[in-house]
C-alpha cells in the first residue's frame, strides 16, 4: 500500500503530465511503478484523484464506456504541471532519502526541463548516499558487513552496500554529464 499520499500525488500528476488517462489506465500504470511492494488499492488512488481534482490540479470528465457504463477522463491542469514540476524540483527530505519514493521522482524527473534543477535533485541524493549508513550500530558507530555474525544481517548489509555503490556510480554518471 502507499504509506504516504504525496508520492501516489506524484505518480497521479507524473503519469498525466504525458497526456489525458481513464481512471483504469491510470491504476494501471500507477500499480506497476509502485510494483508487489505498494500495491495501489482504489481507497488510496481515488480519494487522492478526488483532491487533485479538488485542488484543481485535475480535470475530470464522464465519456460513454462500454455497455452504457460512463468513465472518467482526467486530464492535468496547468496548475497542476506546475505543482508536478515544484514537487520534482524541490522533493522532501523523506522523498530523497527513501528508495522507494526517490525511484518515484525519477520516473518523471525528466520532465523538469532545467537540467540544472534535474542536476541538484541528484546531487541532494548523492550527498544522502554518500553519509556513513548502517541498519545496526555499535553506540554511535554504524556496522559493517565483516563486523556482523549473524549471517542474514550481514547478507542486508552486503546487499544494502551493493546496491548503495550502484546507485551512486549510476548518480556520478548523470552529473558528469545530463543527457536530458
Amino acid at each position: 500500500m502507499w504509506h504516504d499520499s504525496s508520492v501516489l500525488e506524484l505518480a497521479i500528476l507524473g503519469f498525466l503530465a504525458e497526456g489525458p488517462l481513464h481512471g483504469y489506465e491510470l491504476r494501471r500504470k500507477v500499480a506497476a511503478l509502485s510494483g508487489h511492494a505498494r500495491p495501489v488499492s482504489d481507497g488510496s488512488l481515488y480519494p487522492a484523484i478526488n483532491r487533485l481534482v479538488k485542488a484543481s490540479l485535475l480535470d475530470r470528465r464522464d465519456e460513454p464506456g462500454a455497455a452504457a457504463a460512463r468513465r472518467q477522463t482526467l486530464t492535468l491542469t496547468a496548475a497542476g504541471r506546475d505543482e508536478l514540476l515544484r514537487r520534482l524540483r524541490e522533493p522532501a527530505e523523506h522523498d530523497i532519502t527513501d528508495g522507494s519514493r526517490f525511484f518515484t521522482i525519477l520516473a518523471f524527473l525528466s520532465l523538469l526541463p532545467d537540467p540544472g534543477e534535474r542536476a541538484a535533485v541528484l546531487r541532494r541524493r548523492l550527498a544522502f548516499l554518500e553519509q556513513p549508513a548502517s541498519f545496526f550500530h555499535d553506540g554511535d558507530r554504524p556496522l559493517r558487513a565483516a563486523d556482523m555474525s549473524d549471517p542474514y544481517q550481514r547478507g542486508m548489509l552486503v546487499i544494502a552496500r551493493a546496491t548503495s555503490r550502484a546507485e551512486r556510480a549510476w548518480l556520478h554518471e548523470m552529473l558528469d554529464g545530463d543527457p536530458a
